[in-house]
């Protein structure tokens, strides 16, 4: 797991336009000085409403005016619960949304490039990283879609196989990461395997949110000593973290406590204990200092409350009443700011260019990307491919599902006859069909839900545009799962039903299920985009159905309905798919073979013996357009909620 001393770190200033290190060679160079990344006056607000019967909205303070520098090493973000770090951390990303953010991110002194996004690392707290796929898969998906298209494919290979050796990812390279479904790599493996993600582009920032979140003592320090070998390479590190034990602390070159948004100690991590004894509470022998810390900040401990009680009588003798009480972290946030770790920290703040402090905007705005669209389509397809075949178990069951119900629905209306009850059963089956095209489709709610974070997460390092993710998407995974069953439902039951025997109806049938099921999903899309539970999603596609089904011509014959409803007969997609079956079987269908119609006494007490009569009966019109109208009506619903999902994910909320 060593690093090797040929690695690549390329500064901010010495990177192409991109954003990236230079490619024109494939070799590694060691950095000897990382970029330098400094923020002043960082104040972050959001508005958030309270109250219960009466709703109003109130601003709440997350940062409060947070000054400092992070150099090269491991930079640790440390402070309770509810403190503030993992904010700090992604206003420091360019992550966190600009509204109610203030102050300045410069990074080596210039303001934050408009590419950071794409040119610094991120690593989520929770690994974002596509379980079916090997590691290797991964990384080369990372590599593909964010290393620029002029560097060569072996090139690209070769930076792959550096990092799985530094990473220690040998023996994993080629299994599969896993999912809930199958068990794969091992947890410190999986969150190597995230970290090798972001240095694909080489950055010399890296941020990490909770990099030891889920990992077991040992993991945790195995990871951070490797993020500690990284940084002697010159890389600046930032990372929050929660409790770290004593032999992960000391790994530590800078600690920025937080609590309430305040700043209560920012400077070289050694000199930590130091401060907070010449602010008067001193650690205890053996005590963990991360935890004695928190416990400093928290009011927790025995030492602390006696130290509290020392300060408080002392303060009592000199002090006016009105001050004796201060809250802790009041009294730590100003006793910073009047210390003399504040004090270097300050100068070395104002050696900065005065003229280049200004707001960096730049930094909130789109990813700039290296590839194109038509390369980002197809690498996002082929990986919706690979997760396809690597997780079988729900494409595979919805395939033997068709299968079993299509052969028990052949069986139940086998072989249907040209007579009164022949025509009733060609009905039922129609609507059956159709309704349950539409019911099969709700689970295209997951298609973005189960990605959403990894689509949030790969959309802002800059992996790719919001439009190649879209189509990449349907091209892979819903075009395919959508046609196969209308496919697969057509072939069995046609011929076992016997419906009208001409190959011409036979696929207007096969169309007419594909475009009913393509139409149900992308309704399902067009709800679920943007949606964080699923079962929500589900809920309002199932009880937009059933309110369908009454309107799809059935239930009720749609001419009996008042105008004041029946308007809602054209938002109803089983209603078009149903018409547009009944007017593909019955048209031309006689239910009274042979003889005359009043002395077949099948047909005796029945006004309707011809398809033609029932299509007529129930408001159809007869013509070609009667039947192709409701394929044209699908295509436009087809087309609407596309649109609607495609602008959902386009202004999904993209920032914490």
């Amino acid at each position: 797991m060593s690093l090797s001393n040929d690695h690549v770190l390329v500064p901010m200033s010495q990177r192409n336009n991109n954003g990236l290190p230079g490619m024109n060679s494939s070799s590694m160079r060691t950095l000897t000085e990382g970029d330098v990344l400094s923020f002043h006056h960082i104040t972050y607000r959001v508005k958030v409403k309270s109250g219960f019967l009466v709703r109003k909205t109130v601003e709440k303070e997350i940062l409060s005016d947070i000054n400092g520098i992070m150099k090269p090493g491991l930079n640790a973000i440390l402070g309770p619960t509810g403190g503030g770090k993992s904010s700090l951390l992604d206003v420091l990303a360019a992550r966190k949304d600009p509204r109610g953010l203030s102050g300045d991110v410069l990074i080596n002194g210039a303001p934050q490039p408009a590419n950071f996004k794409c040119s610094s690392g991120y690593v989520v707290q929770d690994d974002v990283v596509m379980g079916t796929l090997t590691v290797r898969e991964n990384l080369q998906f990372s590599a593909a879609l964010r290393l620029p298209t002029t560097m060569k494919n072996h090139e690209k290979n070769e930076r792959i196989n550096k990092i799985i050796k530094e990473l220690g990812l040998e023996k994993v390279a080629n299994s599969k990461v896993g999912t809930q479904f199958t068990r794969g790599i091992s947890g410190g493996e999986r969150k190597r395997t995230s970290i090798g993600m972001e240095l694909i582009t080489d950055p010399s920032i890296l941020f990490l949110d909770e990099p030891t979140t889920g990992l077991d003592s040992s993991t945790a320090n195995a990871v951070l000593l490797l993020l500690k070998r990284m940084s002697k390479q010159g890389r600046t590190i930032i990372f929050s973290i929660h409790q770290p034990r004593y032999s992960i602390f000391k790994l530590f070159d800078s600690l920025t406590l937080l609590a309430s948004g305040k700043l209560m100690f920012h400077g070289p991590a050694q000199k930590a204990l130091e401060y907070f004894a010449s602010a008067g509470y001193h650690c205890e022998p053996y005590n963990n200092p991360a935890d004695f810390f928190l416990d400093v900040i928290n009011g927790d401990s025995s030492a602390v409350m006696l130290n509290r009680e020392e300060q408080n009588h002392e303060a009592n003798k000199t002090e006016e009443p009105s001050k004796k009480e201060k809250p802790i972290i009041e009294n730590l946030s100003e006793f910073y700011i009047n210390s003399a770790i504040y004090g270097e920290t300050k100068v070395e703040l104002d050696q900065l260019p005065v003229a280049q402090k200004k707001k960096g905007a730049s930094a909130f705005k789109d990813p700039i990307y290296v590839t194109s669209f038509c390369h980002q389509l197809r690498w996002i397809a082929r990986r919706s491919f690979k997760n396809l075949l690597g997780n079988p178990q729900a494409s595979v069951a919805q395939l033997i599902v068709t299968v079993i119900l299509g052969l028990i629905i052949g069986a139940i209306y086998f072989d249907l006859k040209n007579d009164s009850a022949g025509m009733q059963n060609r009905a039922g089956v129609l609507f059956f069909l159709t309704t349950n095209q539409c019911f099969s489709s709700v689970s295209a709610v997951e298609l973005f839900v189960v990605e959403k974070k990894l689509f949030i997460h790969e959309y802002i390092s800059g992996y790719y545009r919001v439009s190649s993710y879209f189509f990449g998407k349907l091209m892979s995974d819903l075009l395919p799962m959508r046609f196969l069953p209308s496919v697969i439902f057509t072939c069995i039951l046609y011929f076992m039903l016997g419906l009208k025997k001409t190959a011409e109806a036979f696929f207007i049938m096969m169309f007419t299920l594909i475009m009913v099921a393509y139409t149900a999903s992308s309704m399902a899309l067009a709800i679920a985009a943007g949606q964080s539970v699923v079962s929500v999603a589900t809920l309002l596609m199932t009880i937009s159905f059933v309110f369908m089904m009454l309107f799809s011509g059935l239930l009720v014959n749609l001419r009996t309905v008042g105008s004041w409803l029946s308007w809602l007969q054209y938002f109803s997609i089983p209603r078009y798919g149903f018409t547009a079956l009944q007017h593909n079987e019955f048209l031309g269908q006689d239910f009274c073979p042979g003889l005359n119609e009043t002395l077949n006494s099948n047909c005796a007490n029945y006004t309707i013996c011809t398809g033609n009569d029932y299509l007529i009966n129930q408001g159809i019109d007869l013509s070609p357009w009667g039947l192709w109208r409701n394929h044209v009506a699908l295509a436009c619903m087809i087309v609407i909620f596309l649109t609607i999902a495609y602008l959902k994910l386009l202004f999904l909320k993209k920032y914490s």
